[in-house]
């Protein structure tokens, strides 16, 4: 047992020295490419295999890292260089003020707000003295490396290649980055669920003016509870439709062989730099891993090794909390603690606006977080004389998702998966979900939130607080009261949040499953409870899509035997779970109308007589060619959802309630009318297939897609933009994204299937601009080679050594 990892890291050395050979032995028939920017101390060697997709093979984490920034500015150049435009505050200065950014790195609205707060955060140092921390608090040596050399490797990129992707040929705005750029970039994806939710409502926020006769300005309305948590509760919830996932893990007990599997389907947005990006990368006899990143990332975030496999969902944990300020009389920006004044700290900041004048204002923080007076449109939370809110977000202090992605990278089991969170709690806004090769799986949420419990938001919360936290898990404290203050988990890696025993696990269950709720399902038959509210809610109504899920996946456990195929069938199976609910009573009820006629929202009678038998005769699938079910989405997308039920939810049976259409509500002949119009005023058939209507663009080429929207409860989750004049759903927002299926058969070699959706590059003029878009259109899959025996046997195999 002990001489085993020697003879593993001798013959990963003896590899690396091969293939350090190769391209002098195979520059003939492997299309080979020197490249030699210029003579320093970083190099790597990238193996492209089909579909672009590169491994990339270095002896140290500068080298893996500059291999990394290389092969991703090789396909991803303008995507990168906007996002470090973003991260650097100087969209305004190259875009103009008020063009609305890429959302990937932040929620504001406009490029100005955006530059604020981004140049606020460069301006306080704040990067750079996390990066200063000692781990765990900071990065490791391991990720500051990474980060360094990929910082190198997209500047040497730039400095020897001509951008052809006309989205940024020319630009000014694309330019070398610092490691601290690359740092900002995974900051800004670490608080994209607290500040950066928030951007607009921070650099909007200014002291209030006294209200008096001269003026005639009205004070500012103290916000009403029950809209404030409705807004909380819609704001969280509304994650699910930008971002998601599906994710499942199967234990040794339910599969063919003894060994885990593991299925990974996360939704991410299909353009802009919140991306995922494909590689894989290995440092003989420490680290060979394979998956997406996210742009911008010099790790991997979604992957497998030889012996585990894992994927995120969305959690529904908050990640943010409010603390309500008591001002002083005299001075709306000095806030009361136990009684003693303390003043705000001013932030000011100026960025430069493109044919305009410099922008200047002052940003207000606090002991407990930078002033807010908004959470979006719908959430105002204004700064009064009396009253302001402080914004808590702990991830403003975590850069540590990097080490807890390595040490996944690394790891050899769930247990060690669960390990690498437990000691680097640097996930924000994620669940995990793993499996094994020996059989094991994990679900857990184990991610960085405020350490709100149930006994200090009982105890602490204001009126307001007492409203919105049962409500939307939304904490608001009184911070006047010293001891409303968070505190800090005795095995917290940092103070103020929710330490490691805190946490939902779920260990050894023959499935384990995710679809964006809360932690409560992720096996239906192992419900977990005891958690505290911020991390989301039990006993309450699930998304069609984990209804869906739990059906599916609890129904393989049971039936056992599963192998990767499995995998494979249910990632495009396409069932629509509101179709097996609804589609044949609403079939009855269309047949049932007098005259085969309905009134639409307009007051027009529509002759509905064709739909009721294309609704029936519809497979109830969200295939290509499925003929009802674009007439079914658009009908199902003008149903009510305060009147779609007859049977309401019960807790009693979470995945079978709520059930029957009410089809006796006015409402659903109202919608059938007006979706019949909608269609036919298209020129689209009712019973066209879905695939002529569901389609994206690429290089003036129509290219079908599989899936549904999130309400119809599709695992191959798609959300479409409609353009009935464009011919139907003609772009995908967000969706499916990097897939991966992944099992073991006992070989050395894991049994892996992948799929990028969107395809690696963004650059038109690429190859692999669309090609693996064609593969998810025909619902066909990249055998991932992940041994060094397939990648060198890759018909494709093309090899770049590039140095420094």
């Amino acid at each position: 047992m002990r001489t085993r990892p020697r003879r593993t890291v001798v013959a990963a050395v003896a590899l690396f020295a091969a293939v350090g050979t190769l391209p002098a032995a195979a520059a003939q028939d492997r299309h080979q490419e020197q490249r030699h920017p210029s003579h320093g101390g970083l190099s790597a060697t990238i193996r492209y295999t089909e579909y672009g997709i590169p491994h990339i093979l270095a002896k140290d984490y500068a080298d893996l890292g500059f291999g990394t920034g290389w092969a991703q500015a090789a396909d991803q150049v303008c995507t990168l260089a906007d996002g470090f435009v973003t991260v650097r505050g100087e969209r305004a200065r190259y875009f103009g003020a008020d063009a609305a950014p890429d959302s990937a790195l932040s929620s504001a609205t406009k490029n100005v707000s955006s530059d604020l707060y981004f140049r606020g955060v460069r301006e306080a140092g704040t990067v750079e003295k996390l990066m200063a921390q000692p781990a765990p608090l900071g990065p490791s040596r391991d990720v500051k490396e990474l980060m360094r050399g990929f910082a190198a490797g997209y500047n040497t990129w730039l400095e020897k290649n001509r951008i052809t992707d006309p989205a940024c040929s020319g630009a000014a705005w694309v330019r070398p980055v610092s490691v601290e750029d690359v740092a900002a970039r995974n900051f800004a994806l670490a608080v994209l669920g607290g500040q950066g939710r928030a951007v607009d409502g921070i650099t909007a926020a200014q002291p209030p003016a006294s209200a008096t006769p001269s003026t005639g300005t009205p004070p500012a309305r103290t916000p009403d509870a029950q809209d404030t948590a409705r807004a909380a509760r819609e704001l969280f919830a509304a994650d699910s439709a930008d971002m998601g996932s599906n994710a499942v893990a199967f234990s040794g007990a339910t599969t063919a062989n003894g060994r885990g599997l593991l299925l990974g389907n996360p939704h991410y947005p299909w353009q802009g730099g919140r991306r995922f990006w494909q590689s894989q990368q290995t440092i003989p006899g420490e680290l060979n891993v394979s998956g997406g990143s996210l742009l911008g990332s010099a790790t991997i975030s979604i992957g497998h090794n030889a012996r585990v496999a894992w994927s995120h969902t969305v959690a529904t944990g908050v990640t943010l909390n409010l603390h309500q300020l008591t001002l002083d009389p005299a001075d709306p920006t000095t806030y009361l603690v136990d009684g003693r004044p303390e003043r705000m700290t001013e932030r000011r900041v100026t960025v430069a606006v493109k044919g305009g004048e410099p922008v200047t204002k002052t940003q207000w923080w606090t002991r407990y977080g930078p002033v807010v007076t908004s959470l979006g449109a719908a959430l105002p939370l204004p700064w009064t004389t009396t009253t302001a809110y402080a914004l808590g977000d702990p991830n403003a202090t975590n850069l540590r998702g990097s080490d807890t992605a390595l040490g996944f990278s690394k790891a050899r089991s769930t247990k060690d998966v669960l390990d690498a969170l437990k000691r680097t709690q640097g996930l924000p806004w994620v669940n995990t979900i793993a499996a094994d090769s020996r059989g094991h799986t994990l679900f857990t949420q184990s991610q960085v939130l405020p350490r709100i419990t149930d006994e200090l938001a009982q105890r602490c919360s204001t009126p307001l607080g007492r409203v919105t936290y049962p409500a939307s898990g939304v904490a608001i404290l009184d911070g006047s009261r010293g001891d409303c203050a968070l505190g800090s988990d005795p095995d917290a890696v940092q103070p103020g949040i929710l330490g490691p025993s805190r946490m939902p696990v779920l260990q050894d269950a023959p499935y384990a499953e995710n679809s964006n709720d809360s932690a409560w399902l992720a096996n239906a038959e192992r419900p977990l409870t005891g958690y505290e509210r911020i991390f989301g809610t039990v006993n309450t109504q699930r998304s069609l899509r984990t209804r869906g899920a739990v059906q599916d996946v609890s129904a393989m456990a049971e039936r056992g035997r599963l192998t990767v195929r499995d995998l494979q069938a249910q990632q495009f199976a396409n069932r629509v779970p509101a179709g097996d609910l609804v589609a044949a009573d609403a079939a009855k009820a269309c047949a049932a109308l007098p005259g085969g006629t309905a009134t639409g929202s307009d007051g027009k009678a529509v002759d509905v007589g064709a739909a009721c038998g294309v609704l029936a005769a519809w497979d109830r699938t969200a295939d290509t060619g499925s003929r009802g079910a674009l007439l079914f989405d658009r009908l199902w997308r003008k149903l009510p959802v305060s009147q779609l039920w007859k049977v309401p939810f019960s807790a009693a049976d979470p995945v079978g309630t709520p059930n029957t259409l009410n089809t006796d509500a006015p409402a659903f002949a109202t919608a059938l009318a007006d979706t019949v119009a909608e269609l036919r005023a298209a020129g689209i058939a009712l019973d066209s297939p879905l695939g002529e209507h569901q389609f994206v663009v690429r290089n003036g080429k129509r290219i079908a897609v599989p899936g549904g929207t999130e309400s119809l409860g599709v695992w191959n989750k798609v959300e479409p933009v409609w353009n009935p004049a464009g011919g139907g759903y003609t772009e995908v927002s967000t969706g499916s994204s990097y897939i991966q299926a992944v099992g073991w058969d006992g070989g050395r070699c894991p049994v892996a299937r992948t799929l990028l959706t969107y395809s690696q590059s963004s650059n038109p003029d690429s190859p692999h601009f669309s090609d693996q878009t064609r593969l998810f259109s025909a619902e066909r899959w990249v055998t991932s080679r992940f041994c060094e025996k397939d990648i060198l046997s890759s018909p494709a195999l093309r090899v770049v050594r590039v140095r420094s």
